[in-house]
């Protein structure tokens, strides 16, 4: 199987796996996607810096409603392979405030990108990604201008292979996997392991700069 096809075959099981959890995601998400606002917070920039902010996995937007909240000169881009997501995501926004909204998966096809993104946000859309989840933090450190920097939330690990053959089951890969690659490519700004539900899992926060 080529990469192409490895990575229209990964994107056709999260389409079908989204057709439905677009529905009931954001009255379910927020009992166990954790960090996200927090990771926002993390951003290194003021309040009324222009900077481009590129979301990979924007879902119904959640995350990007809340950029737009802290940084009033945030140019927004928000990327998803489900168009379900992406159609709850849209009708957050009015026409005025000019959000870019792609459906597709993230790849070297976005060449315009080239070195000259400010910010590339992964909300726990890595560890879905599965096997392709480091070829997009290379493809991250690609389109990012010397000085932008990456933002990860993400899960981590579990001590319970229960959880984990749970979360498998949801197409998501918890083996601790993301942060060493994110070290090897970006230096750490934030570096963060956490708890969730007493340590039934852990989950990340990472923001790297492109140096």
């Amino acid at each position: 199987m080529t990469n192409q096809e490895a990575h229209q075959q990964q994107a056709k099981r999260i389409q079908q796996y989204y057709a439905f959890q677009s529905r009931i995601y954001d009255l379910t998400r927020w009992s166990f996607l954790f960090g996200r606002s927090a990771i926002l917070n993390e951003l290194p920039y003021e309040y009324e810096e222009p900077f481009h902010l590129l979301e990979v996995g924007c879902g119904t937007g959640h995350n990007l409603v809340r950029a737009k909240r802290l940084f009033a000169e945030v140019k927004l881009t928000g990327m998803d392979v489900s168009a379900d997501m992406l159609a709850k995501a849209k009708s957050r926004f009015s026409a005025s405030q000019e959000v870019v909204f792609l459906e597709q998966p993230y790849g070297d096809n976005c060449y315009t990108w080239t070195g000259k993104l400010d910010a590339i946000l992964f909300s726990y859309a890595l560890t879905m990604i599965n096997p392709q989840w480091e070829t997009l933090i290379h493809q991250a450190y690609k389109d990012l201008r010397p000085g932008g920097y990456i933002a990860v939330v993400d899960f981590h690990d579990s001590p319970w292979p229960f959880f984990k053959k749970h979360m498998a089951g949801h197409h998501v890969k918890m083996d601790s996997h993301l942060l060493p690659v994110l070290k090897d490519n970006f230096y750490p700004i934030k570096k963060e392991v956490r708890n969730a539900y007493f340590g039934i899992w852990k989950y990340l926060l990472f923001i790297g700069k492109k140096v």
